[in-house]
């Protein structure tokens, strides 16, 4: 397992299945940098409780509003002109490597914010993602299990 949350990110995102259920859930509103970060407290064995799902999610809220939200939604406009055009083209490829910097950063605050977090602790390990998917759309629930799925696998 990976030690840093970005890590464990980039490595379950390369498995078979995780991208297309990551941008499933991205869809239907579901914050995936949340997501990750309770897949790998998940893993890490941190138990969940109401105070830490909000203690994160009062982190995430902000950053994704006024920083990434902002990034992807420009991309997502220029998407259809880009093909006709090669500088907005460039300049969307620009913006996609800031959403992902900027979903880096976000992740980097959630484990900071869960580093005195005590480990090793056993409880059930859908807790974290049904606590930070709780808003989801339940149709999305095969995507949950997807993820939930690739993470048993590591």
């Amino acid at each position: 397992m990976s030690p840093d949350l970005w890590s464990f990110s980039l490595d379950l995102y390369a498995k078979p299945g995780v991208e297309p259920a990551c941008l499933a859930l991205q869809n239907a509103g579901a914050n995936v940098c949340l997501l990750l970060c309770g897949l790998w407290l998940e893993r890490r064995g941190v138990t969940c409780n109401e105070q830490r799902l909000q203690q994160l999610r009062q982190l995430t809220e902000p950053w994704d509003a006024e920083v990434v939200r902002p990034l992807r939604s420009l991309r997502s406009q220029w998407k259809t002109s880009a093909l006709q055009d090669t500088a907005l083209n460039s300049l969307r490829e620009q913006l996609k490597g800031l959403e992902l910097e900027a979903e880096r950063r976000l992740l980097e605050r959630l484990q900071a914010t869960t580093e005195d977090w005590p480990e090793g602790q056993r409880s059930d390990s859908a807790q974290w993602l049904q606590g930070l998917a709780a808003n989801a759309d339940p149709a999305n629930r095969d995507a949950l299990h997807q993820l939930r799925v690739a993470v048993s696998g590591t």
